[in-house]
């Protein structure tokens, strides 16, 4: 049965809560790459719900691959469709180099820990081969490469392209392949991995300097302290920044004369913060804001800090 968006976030929510995970409140108080961020121990997620994976666009997906990846958090899309067809449980699929997957696969996964095995690619679908286990099978066996290939209908060409990872494989012919050999070849897909840091600060500061001066200057003394920071276009913060030196992790959030709901952005900051296990903070011009429990530092009194020490004793 066709869902909708709501009910599609509604039903993840649900699957994380049930599997033990640490839900965030829903970023909805401005356009965000990702609508909720997920923990459970060490593992770290960032799921997008778009109402239709042919919407999503590729700096989306690219900054939910950046964010996800900069606290070492996987990125993925749930969604039941693409386009007019939905997406088959069991199966991953890829929007811009983050995976999609069904409601139906995200439980499998996350309750059941049943990996995927079929990746949907041009053309149709595929299966990813444990090249090593077919040629220590084939060689128990007493199989020349000649012979295996002869008996699944394939080259020798493609039959050493599976044997040195080099080559994805058909399902069917992954399940010929199995069969044939009496042995599990096909290597699960682990929809987990997290994310890789994919953007430095220099790459990104000069698209936010006209849109935000604050944050140019916040960025600005940020990269004076050493850290490596990465400012968001679409998230509920407007930065993310680590120092290596004492480990100190912020997700921030600037004052901004366009924003019209404020206080729940700052709670969705706070939330966001508390899930990846890093420190909330607002830099604010002097304007009213509204009370909550994320600390607050006027540009001022940061202007005058020296290192991030000064920061994380008013912190």
């Amino acid at each position: 049965m066709e869902m909708n968006q709501n009910e599609v976030l509604r039903l993840t929510e649900g699957i994380l809560r049930e599997a033990g995970f640490k839900v965030s409140t829903r970023c909805v108080s401005r356009s965000s790459c990702f609508d909720l961020v997920a923990r459970k121990g060490g593992l770290v997620a960032f799921f997008r719900v778009p109402s239709n994976l042919s919407c999503t666009g590729r700096h989306e997906s690219e900054e939910l691959r950046t964010v996800a990846g900069f606290f070492g958090g996987a990125a993925l899309f749930v969604c039941d469709k693409a386009k007019d067809r939905p997406l088959e449980d069991d199966t991953v699929y890829s929007r811009y180099g983050v995976f999609a997957i069904s409601p139906g696969t995200l439980e499998d996964v996350i309750k059941r820990g049943f990996q995927p095995l079929v990746i949907a690619g041009p053309g149709g679908y595929y299966a990813a081969l444990d090249g090593e286990a077919i040629r220590r099978r084939r060689l128990k066996l007493g199989l020349s490469m000649g012979k295996l290939a002869e008996s699944l209908g394939v080259s020798r060409r493609t039959l050493y392209g599976y044997e040195r990872g080099m080559a994805k494989a058909s399902v069917s012919a992954a399940y010929k392949l199995e069969w044939l050999l009496g042995v599990p070849v096909v290597e699960p897909i682990d929809i987990l991995t997290p994310a890789h840091r994919t953007r430095s600060f220099l790459t990104v500061a000069k698209q936010v300097l006209v849109r935000n001066r604050l944050l140019h200057r916040v960025l600005k003394w940020l990269r004076r302290c050493r850290f490596e920071a990465f400012p968001a276009k679409k998230a509920p913060f407007d930065f993310v920044a680590e120092c290596p030196e004492t480990k100190l992790s912020l997700v921030g959030g600037v004052a901004c004369s366009s924003d019209r709901n404020l206080d729940a952005r700052m709670k969705e900051i706070l939330s966001v913060s508390n899930i990846v296990g890093a420190r909330s903070v607002f830099i604010t011009d002097g304007r009213q804001i509204p009370e909550n429990d994320i600390p607050l530092v006027y540009h001022e009194e940061l202007a005058k800090m020296k290192n991030p020490k000064d920061l994380m004793a008013k912190l």
